[in-house]
């Protein structure tokens, strides 16, 4: 069981999930990929295609379905407070092989579609906004709630998936609240170690999230006028206690990512271009095909949020045309055919886990 996670993890997060500092791309890691250490060849790029948002609408669990059963896409996570979780679960118990994970979830995010926390508002006060609802955003959260309050509804969460008869591959973090303080994360990878159910966690080389972060934070610099281009920045020591943390957590028995891909739900098409199938479907499988050519040895998390849309959706998010150009990525053969040109190996949590479990 884990039992200590140190005090730089704050800084750790700020670093990896809100874009704080600029930074150059490290060296190369000296030292073997997760994936190695799961048992996979030096140079393997072993990747899971993950779909976040499992039982939120009606919408969101048809796309899913769509992109694991006719898609690439390989794995998928539930949230648990939401509306539409009972048909995503039915699904999953008839279809057991399905790598299902729980999409932790302290925020509801979208105006007019709000779910609350499982353990209630008397039990969690602090997770709660006006409407009765988890708070919109994470800074909301992390202002108002506590790590023990996060901590049960974490394990409300679990239990309810139990309890319906899923048994979670893994967890991960609706919106990265989970990152967001160290008190927070040390609770979820807690219950992770605690229970024997790998945490979504990058402790290796992250070459994804330092470009991210990069393109990101260069970008604030030039808007704000203070880049200069050309300028050496150095790399945060947060970025090595990540990799130290990603230690700990493997130590703990539980396996650990090399990289996380998460910038998808951003890629959007030209300002004033009409969405249709065609034109979403052609952004995202050349977005997708130009990450999966980048990627780098080692286990890496690739995120998406495949969608279909029916005349519903628009009336919960205004996010439909990102997520239906995810979906129908996944389904486009052209996809399927750059995964298999560049030799990429497709895995799951659920093997991750049974490589771990055999690694002393």
């Amino acid at each position: 069981m884990l039992k200590v996670i140190p005090r730089f993890l704050f800084a750790c997060c700020l670093i990896l999930f809100i874009h704080a500092g600029v930074f150059s791309q490290p060296t190369a890691n000296p030292e073997p990929t997760y994936a190695e250490k799961l048992g996979w060849k030096k140079g393997d790029r072993v990747v899971i295609l993950h779909i976040d948002d499992a039982g939120m609408s009606y919408d969101s669990n048809l796309g899913v379905i769509q992109a694991l059963e006719k898609g690439v896409a390989n794995s998928v996570s539930v949230m648990m407070p939401c509306p539409w979780v009972p048909g995503m679960v039915r699904y999953l118990k008839e279809h057991p092989k399905v790598d299902a994970g729980l999409h932790l979830t302290l925020t509801s995010e979208w105006r007019d579609y709000r779910w609350g926390p499982l353990t209630g508002q008397p039990t969690a006060p602090g997770l709660v906004d006006t409407e009765g609802a988890l708070w919109p955003s994470v800074a909301e959260v992390v202002q108002h709630g506590s790590p023990d309050e996060v901590e049960a509804e974490i394990r409300a969460q679990l239990e309810r998936a139990r309890r319906m008869g899923l048994e979670p591959t893994h967890l991960d973090s609706h919106m990265g609240t989970l990152f967001a303080t160290p008190g927070f994360l040390e609770r979820y990878i807690k219950v992770g170690a605690e229970h024997g159910i790998p945490v979504m966690f990058p402790g290796g080389h992250n070459y994804f999230l330092i470009r991210q972060l990069q393109e990101e934070t260069v970008a604030q610099l030039k808007a704000e006028g203070k880049y200069r281009e050309g300028q050496e920045i150095p790399l945060p020591p947060a970025i090595a206690q990540t990799r130290e943390l990603g230690k700990t957590i493997w130590a703990s028995g539980l396996p650990v990512l090399d990289d996380l891909h998460n910038t998808s739900y951003g890629w959007q098409l030209p300002k004033g271009t009409t969405p249709t199938d065609d034109n979403l479907r052609k952004l995202k499988t050349q977005q997708y095909a130009a990450a999966i050519r980048n990627m780098k040895p080692g286990v890496t998390m690739v995120i998406m949020h495949c969608t279909a849309p029916t005349e519903v959706f628009k009336h919960i998010s205004d996010s439909g045309d990102t997520r239906k150009g995810d979906l129908l990525a996944m389904l486009d053969p052209a996809l399927r055919k750059v995964i298999q040109q560049e030799g990429i190996i497709l895995t799951t949590w659920r093997e991750l886990k049974e490589r771990r479990s055999k690694v002393k």
